[in-house]
């Protein structure tokens, strides 16, 4: 073999290997698993009565953002299934669910703490509140 080949290819075999060994000493992650719940705040429209079913499954429109609730920053986005669900891969850490809002979002969320740990599926249900009336009324959970 040419030794101009055995230079890369130890190089090749050795991150390789550096490689292998730390994902094996890296921490397991956690997960982040719930519902998301749309409920419509607007005036009822007789004339159109699936309008309140349509706004409620409509989940791509209010993705979720995951902070570190250290300092606030974003550390992913998720988006709902088309039943509600979510579910995540986290590091182990602590964290803040809150829905993205945008500049004409009328909108109410209540952002939820939540603390992931490793190898261990945390459950949190985050319910939003859209409409015209949205901003008089807070979510119960």
């Amino acid at each position: 073999m040419p030794t101009s080949l055995k230079y890369p290819i130890a190089v090749c075999i050795f991150l390789v290997l550096l490689g292998t060994a730390s994902s094996i000493n890296a921490t397991p992650q956690g997960f982040l698993a719930g519902q998301l719940k749309i409920f419509s705040r607007s005036p009822v429209k007789l004339a159109d009565e699936n309008t309140a079913a349509v706004a409620a499954k409509n989940y791509a429109d209010y993705p979720l953002i995951i902070l570190s609730r250290a300092d606030k920053k974003e550390i992913t986005r998720v988006t709902a299934e088309r039943d509600g669900n979510y579910r995540v891969a986290l590091p182990p850490g602590d964290y803040i669910l809150d829905v993205q809002r945008g500049e004409s979002a009328n909108l109410r969320a209540k952002p939820q703490p939540f603390t992931v740990i490793s190898n261990a599926t945390v459950h949190v249900d985050m319910t939003i509140v859209t409409g015209s009336s949205a901003e008089a009324s807070a979510p119960q959970e």
